[in-house]
Formats: structure tokens, C-alpha cells, sequence
């Protein structure tokens, strides 16, 4: 065998020893994420509920039909829309702020990570009973302007009205949020070239042009990144509205994903709960693009 020959198989060697090593996450990815993709699609396709069988009448359409022609539908797409709108460009900016503060220091910087990270890892379940205990009819903040500081006669019902209930579902999600921005800016912050600033302090800059002609600029890409995942965050967003409203009163604080919870297990609509769910995957994908075209534009402008 001549050295081509061996170096031929030894190529071939290494690619069956990478297809072995990456062998079991394949067929993880397959059996966990391609097939349940698969079957969603099949089962929005067909008329599937509690005792389905695969000889199910073929119904085309006809759920797709059913999701956007349902008034509910759109009352939770509306508020997914808004919880996103709101909570998105808020916890941006505090995490970033808090970022920016927090690259400055000097010291404690560990601690300050810490304390403002705690949140992210703590349980959605036990955060959202904590909000509604405060925000309850007969809860902590009523009492405290009832009855301590005088500033109410009687309890206001927070979460009794759409968007009382979506208000504290946004605090609570906008308090959760500002970790995670936090450390993925501040990474981003520790990347850029301190003898940008530098320049910028001979030529006379200030903090704030620093901060919008330096520090934006250099953090393009990170920024990018946070609003794609957040915005996919903020159509995901379930466990605080389920926890909080349960999208009472009347389906009025349901969200996407709230509401396709409740049409596939509370109803047993499960074409329709499929259907619904790739009307949202279109829509994610759809904004992924928007949000990537508007920053390569102003990457060319500029």
C-alpha cells in the first residue's frame, strides 16, 4: 500500500471514529426532536384527540383553518406579542446597564454576578407563586398599602382584570431576565479592546458618546443574539401565566402556549394544538430573519 494509500485510510478511520462519537447524540436528536417534529406535523394534518388511531380522517388544513379563524387564538397571540414587546427591550436594557456598572467596578465584581444571576436559576414554579402571593387579592402588597401605609381603603384585585394579570406576569419576567443579559454583555463588554477607549479619552470623548459610538458598536453581535433568544423566550413564556392567571379571567391572559395547553389537554384538540403550535414556529422564524436582516442593513450602513 503506497502512502496515499495509507493516509487514505487513516482519513477514513477518523471519520468513522467522529461518526461513532457523535453516533448516540444523532440518534438522541432524532428520536427526541426530529420524530416528535414529525408526528406534530402529522397529527395537525389529521384529526387526533383522546382515542385517536391511525386511521384518522385526513383533514388537510382544516385545524390551521380552525386556529386562525378562533377569536381566543388571537387574543393570546396578542398578549404573547406584547409580553414580548415589553419584557424583551426591558431586560436588555437593565442587564446591559446592569453590565456596564458592573464592569466598572473595581472590586466585588464576582459577588455583584452572583446576587444578580440569582433569579435565572431560580425555579419558574416557586417565582410565580411568590408574585401571586404578593399581587393576590388578600396578598402581601394589599396588605402593605391597606394596612401600613394607608393608601388603599380596601384591596385592589391585581390579577382579577387581562392586564393586571399580564403586568405582573412581565415584572416577574423582566426580574428573571436581567441575570442572564447581564452576564452575556458583561462577557461581551470584557471583549473590547481597551485601547478604543483609550483613544476615545485623548480625543475628548466623554461616557456617554463612549458608550454609543464604542461600546454599542462593538457589541453587535451579542446584542443580536440576546434579542433572538429572548424573543423566542418571550413567545415560550407558560409557566408564569399557568401559575399566576391561568388565563383568567375568561381566557383573556392566556398566552400561545397557555392556550394550546389548554386546547390539547383540557379539550383533548390535539390537531388543533398542533396546528397552533406551527403557526407559532412560522412566526419565530419569521421574526429570527426580520431581526437578522435589520442588523446586517445597519452593519452595511454604517
Amino acid at each position: 500500500m503506497g502512502k496515499d494509500g495509507v493516509m487514505e485510510a487513516k482519513s477514513l478511520k477518523n471519520r468513522l471514529q467522529i461518526f461513532l462519537l457523535l453516533l448516540p447524540g444523532i440518534f438522541m436528536f432524532a428520536v427526541f426532536t426530529i420524530y416528535p417534529i414529525g408526528k406534530l406535523l402529522f397529527m395537525s394534518f389529521f384529526q387526533s384527540g383522546y382515542g385517536s388511531s391511525p386511521a384518522d380522517a385526513f383533514v388537510g388544513f382544516q385545524s390551521y383553518k380552525m386556529v386562525l379563524s378562533d377569536r381566543t387564538f388571537w387574543v393570546s397571540f396578542e398578549n404573547t406579542l406584547l409580553y414580548t414587546l415589553v419584557t424583551v427591550p426591558a431586560q436588555m436594557a437593565t442587564g446591559l446597564l446592569a453590565a456596564v456598572l458592573i464592569n466598572g467596578l473595581p472590586r466585588f465584581q464576582v459577588g455583584f454576578r452572583v446576587i444578580y444571576y440569582l433569579p435565572v436559576i431560580t425555579s419558574w414554579v416557586i417565582v410565580s407563586l411568590v408574585f401571586k402571593y404578593i399581587f393576590n387579592t388578600e396578598g402581601m402588597l394589599n396588605y402593605f398599602l391597606s394596612q401600613v401605609i394607608r393608601a388603599t381603603e380596601g384591596n385592589i384585585a391585581w390579577l382579577d382584570s387581562r392586564w393586571g394579570g399580564l403586568t405582573v406576569a412581565m415584572l416577574l419576567g423582566i426580574w428573571k431576565g436581567v441575570g442572564w443579559n447581564m452576564v452575556v454583555f458583561l462577557a461581551a463588554l470584557q471583549n473590547v479592546p481597551k485601547a478604543l477607549y483609550e483613544s476615545a479619552s485623548i480625543d475628548g470623548c466623554g461616557a456617554v458618546h463612549k458608550f454609543f459610538y464604542i461600546t454599542l458598536p462593538s457589541i453587535k453581535s451579542t446584542t443580536l443574539f440576546a434579542l433572538v433568544m429572548l424573543t423566542i423566550g418571550g413567545f415560550n413564556v407558560f409557566t408564569s401565566i399557568k401559575m399566576i392567571t391561568d388565563g383568567k379571567p375568561m381566557h383573556q391572559t392566556e398566552t400561545v402556549l397557555t392556550w394550546m395547553y389548554y386546547k390539547a389537554f383540557n379539550e383533548g384538540q390535539f390537531s388543533y394544538a398542533a396546528a397552533l403550535s406551527f403557526i407559532v414556529a412560522v412566526v419565530l422564524v419569521f421574526l429570527a430573519v426580520l431581526q437578522f436582516r435589520t442588523m446586517k442593513n445597519r452593519d452595511e450602513g454604517d
